[in-house]
């Protein structure tokens, strides 16, 4: 009996101790919100012609990371990434085929950031696009229960399919139900006057406060995951958000030329697969105009849901006591390198915003100068929540940065796509193709990454390589 009460008391001690060093007087809730094809082209970020008030005041009390690199430019890859702390398979099915390999039980599959947080006494629930596909099945309309995307991950994985009639309606729906069958006959882009909840990001924001409503009542700490579907493609949201955009001047779009030689460019398939009317962005000023006032759109719109997840945090007076992360898969071209989209190992595919905010954090507000990854956040989280770290993760904690804005220099950011690598340092970017050839940018200079110099600096190059095979070893 004395033994028992002894044992008692030392877990008593250890979590009191894990909590007090994490900054918290108990176990901190986290919610996560998810951002699809989010650019870095956020007021907060420095761009002043985008209307984002919530994330803005997000920002404004945590600590925002300009520097933020993904994995991947797709959303599967990327989200494999954030939710595992690993770097995985450049494919959309990244997760599905972790659940494949965690089926067959091979021991090399560690758990997943859900899981982790589960594991340590939190309710896990994910509500909209969080994995590849939102709601986190598989099947012909993704909404197959006995093909999960991420096993034991989530004790709730929720998507309001409303009028779209399952989550891959609502992956591409358009206001109103309007699902995505043919997208050559679905227009690019759409703006109607309508209600928030005429497209299917108002219907996760909806499921996200009831959740919420459900989670404080807990005596569990929560883990909610938030992802919202804008502004990926087609850029369709309420015609309010794009009157925002009335008489707003845009920049102009910086090295809009196809650039030469070998690289990693490609033809925008997935833009162009919709309806354009017969117009290309890349010679149509006007309409190269029209798309980015759509998306800015839809970034408003999608901003217009965060703050409504956000407001309800604050109305339930769990703000002080929730460690909150905005996060975007990956960035998105709007005609830079003559590209609309992602899947470029560019800075534009690969930048995206990260910010972490919670109560503890000294200088608000104030920008970190590091380079970090996505890779970084499931081991921050930890370290912030007092959690013990996941020694798995490749990733590194940001807590030092987090709450007291520490630099962290001579950090690189690693990301993939198909058979090719590359590699950002603070001067430079290296891709290394699967065949060999390299590009290498030097962003000290003017041209950034519009001119390959991996002629002129070959023991740059072959130092950049090191780095990246020593990272990618087996």
């Amino acid at each position: 009996m004395q033994l028992s009460k002894t044992l008692v008391l030392f877990l008593f001690i250890g979590f009191c101790s894990s909590c007090c060093q994490s900054g918290f007087a108990q176990q901190p809730n986290v919610l996560l919100i998810c951002v699809d094809d989010l650019r870095p082209e956020l007021n907060c970020f420095g761009q002043y012609h985008i209307h984002s008030p919530n994330i803005d005041k997000l920002a404004s009390a945590g600590r925002p990371f300009p520097r933020h690199y993904v994995q991947s430019p797709t959303c599967g890859a990327s989200r494999y990434a954030l939710l595992t702390g690993l770097y995985g398979g450049s494919s959309n099915n990244a997760l599905f085929n972790r659940a494949k390999r965690l089926a067959a039980n091979e021991a090399s599959v560690h758990p997943s950031m859900p899981a982790w947080f589960k594991s340590h006494g939190y309710e896990s629930v994910s509500v909209g696009k969080v994995s590849y596909h939102p709601g986190g099945r598989g099947g012909k309309n993704w909404d197959d229960d006995s093909v999960k995307e991420m096993p034991n991950s989530w004790d709730r994985h929720l998507l309001p399919a409303g009028p779209w009639q399952h989550p891959r309606g609502a992956m591409h729906g358009l206001a109103d139900g309007e699902i995505r069958i043919n997208p050559e006959k679905m227009d690019v882009f759409q703006a109607v006057d309508a209600l928030d909840s005429s497209y299917p990001d108002g219907l996760i924001a909806g499921a996200a406060i009831s959740e919420l409503d459900q989670l404080s009542k807990n005596a569990k700490p929560f883990f909610l995951a938030v992802g919202f579907i804008r502004p990926h493609l087609p850029f369709g949201a309420p015609e309010n958000y794009l009157k925002l955009y009335d008489d707003v001047e845009f920049p102009e779009i910086a090295h809009s030329e196809k650039p030469a030689g070998k690289t990693t460019w490609h033809a925008s398939g997935e833009f162009n697969r919709y309806n354009r009317w017969g117009k290309d962005p890349n010679v149509d000023r006007e309409f190269a105009l029209e798309v980015r006032r759509h998306y800015a759109a839809c970034v408003s719109y999608a901003d217009a849901q965060v703050g409504r997840v956000l407001d309800h945090v604050d109305r339930l007076g769990v703000r002080d006591d929730t460690i909150v992360v905005l996060w975007g898969d990956h960035g998105w071209h709007l005609g830079e390198h003559a590209i609309w989209g992602k899947h470029a190992l560019f800075e534009e595919s690969l930048r995206s915003p990260l910010i972490i905010q919670h109560r503890g954090i000294g200088k608000p507000g104030e920008p970190s100068d590091s380079i970090v990854e996505t890779i970084d956040v499931f081991p921050t989280l930890c370290d912030l929540a007092g959690l013990p770290k996941p020694e798995f993760a490749k990733g590194v904690s940001l807590k030092g940065i987090v709450n007291h804005n520490r630099a962290s220099p001579n950090r690189a950011a690693y990301a993939y796509r198909g058979n090719r690598k590359t590699v950002r340092t603070e001067s430079h970017r290296l891709i290394l193709h699967g065949d060999g050839y390299v590009e290498l940018y030097d962003h000290a200079s003017n041209e950034k990454e519009t001119v390959n110099v991996a002629d002129k600096f070959p023991e740059v190059v072959e130092s950049l390589k090191r780095r990246l095979e020593a990272r990618f070893k087996k």
